[in-house]
């Protein structure tokens, strides 16, 4: 009998994002990791462009490398709806990230589709088995955000 994830409350997510955010901003990289650092995957900081505001807006995700690119998954801390990163991704795809080591670096992003989507969410499913249960239990469809290295 397989158990169902446990997702904590949401409260506990949205409190944990914050206090995420607060290290970030303590210095480039400060609270980042990379990929298998901590035997999962890396966190990076993303930051889109507000599509309403105009404004930078910094959101901290989880990624896994593939090849030269990034990639990401859109969820709302396996709640509904999309994240507002996403929905401004969507809006201006062009971001910038900050890797753990400190480097920013311009982003382009699109939704995986097809095989491509299949394959980078695979990935995630080796990383994390337990990410199939948690994306059945919401209406919202988990995009998978790749993040394409652009030329400064």
């Amino acid at each position: 009998m397989t158990r169902t994830p446990f997702i904590p409350p949401r409260v506990v997510v949205t409190t944990a994002w914050k206090v995420h955010r607060a290290i970030a901003r303590r210095g480039p990289g400060r609270g980042l990791w990379h990929p298998g650092e901590r035997n999962t995957w890396g966190a990076l900081v993303l930051t889109t462009t507000g599509r309403r505001s105009g404004e930078r807006r910094p959101a901290i995700v989880g990624y896994l490398e593939d090849g030269d690119r990034l990639h990401t998954l859109a969820m709302n801390g396996w709640g509904e709806g999309h994240p507002a990163w996403w929905r401004n991704l969507l809006a201006d795809p062009r971001a910038t990230v900050t890797l753990p080591d400190g480097s920013v670096e311009d982003v382009i992003a699109h939704r995986a589709d097809g095989d491509e989507h299949a394959r980078l969410w695979a990935e995630w499913l080796r990383i994390e088995p337990g990410s199939a249960a948690l994306a059945a239990r919401r209406t919202t469809p988990t995009d998978v955000v790749v993040l394409e290295r652009t030329p400064s």
